[in-house]
């Protein structure tokens, strides 16, 4: 009898012990890991949220990056990391990476991951032809960039270029609104859809760019970004300077200092850090002298733009008591007219003069003709 139960503990703990080891090897534990890998330094260069990482988690984006443009539905991690580690670095990278459009913003996790399960959002065949057709888009709008004399007029084209290609939709469920492709192929997006979009036409001019998320005044989850030119980083919001009608825009949003940014916009700093704006040189009213600082100011600027054939002129006040005196002065006591008179103007031909008001933002565009 003692000799049966040694051979039933002997057999069970055989079958423990083959249980145990084929544990061990789903679990993964005895996988070797894969050598880490960086980006180059020609893709570091246009994604500067890369250098905020350690050396660890630039390893774990590189591998991610590499397998997601290879469609692979499990990538293997140079290393184990933690679950919010995890988290960080797919968020960072679904948001700053706008070729990737066809990866699902939702993800799995764990406590401890040294594989990444990607979710895909369309089987490989159709991506590839998806992929195609952002590629072709991107073309357009780097050729539609290029020959820029500088980095200022370079950001003003993809600019100019977004607005004038996309129209503004608030949710298409299911669909891309929130990604490049969205934008650019398929001509309609939300915040987030268009500062991918800027994100990756500023890359491929060889700009560094950053897409920022966060909240605004009205306490909305918004996107924008963030991009350096000749020098010093600035603020841009392409979504918010479209102004949805047809051939018109505005650049309230274009090229902003954090002091008049951070009025309306509150990034979300979770996960990686925002980077200091504190120059106007570039902004588009400054840089233009359509940045209206006193109440000489205001009459010198209309008369420049009567004078030189335009046709109308956005300005920005520095702060409310001038928006408010010019809106009396020239608009309401009609002064613009005396402008115009003396500036060669015929009064004895139909004059008609429009506002566009932006209270919010401190800006006025007048029309005149």
């Amino acid at each position: 009898m003692k000799r049966f139960f040694s051979v039933i503990l002997a057999l069970a703990s055989v079958v423990m012990t083959v249980v145990g080891v084929r544990k061990i090897i789903r679990s993964g534990i005895l996988m070797k890991y894969p050598d880490p890998q960086y980006l180059s330094d020609d893709e570091k260069i246009v994604r500067p949220i890369y250098g905020q990482l350690s050396k660890t988690e630039k390893s774990v984006y590189t591998a991610l990056y590499r397998g997601m443009n290879d469609y692979e539905k499990d990538i293997s991690l140079p290393c184990e990391i933690s679950g919010k580690t995890y988290s960080k670095i797919y968020c960072l990278l679904e948001k700053q990476e706008g070729e990737l459009f066809f990866i699902d913003s939702t993800y799995y996790t764990a406590k401890k991951i040294r594989t990444a399960k990607i979710i895909y959002r369309e089987d490989k065949n159709k991506i590839k032809k998806m992929r195609l057709e952002l590629e072709a888009a991107a073309d357009e709008g780097v050729e539609n960039a290029g020959g820029s004399s500088n980095e200022y007029d370079t950001v003003m084209k993809i600019h100019d270029y977004i607005i004038n290609k996309c129209r503004y939709i608030e949710e298409n469920e299911g669909g891309y609104c929130a990604t490049a492709y969205g934008c650019l192929v398929q001509n309609e997006a939300n915040c987030e859809g268009y500062a991918k979009a800027f994100d990756l036409l500023a890359s491929r001019m060889g700009l560094e760019s950053v897409l920022v998320t966060g909240t605004t005044d009205d306490g909305e989850n918004h996107a924008w970004n963030q991009v350096k030119v000749d020098g010093s980083w600035y603020n841009i919001d392409v979504t918010w300077d479209d102004t949805d009608v047809d051939g018109d825009m505005r650049r309230a949003y274009f090229l902003c200092d954090d002091e008049f940014f951070g009025e309306t916009h509150f990034p979300d700093l979770e996960y990686a850090s925002t980077y200091d704006c504190g120059d106007v040189q570039e902004n588009f009213y400054i840089k233009n002298g359509l940045y209206v600082d006193s109440e000489q100011a205001a009459e010198e600027i209309l008369r420049r733009e009567i004078m030189s054939g335009a046709t109308q002129a956005e300005l920005r006040f520095a702060n409310n008591e001038l928006y408010d005196m010019f809106m009396d002065k020239y608009i309401d006591e009609q002064d613009i007219f005396l402008i115009l008179n003396e500036n060669g103007w015929n009064y004895g031909k139909k004059i008609t003069v429009s506002v566009r008001e932006n209270a919010k933002e401190r800006c006025i565009t007048v029309f005149w003709g």
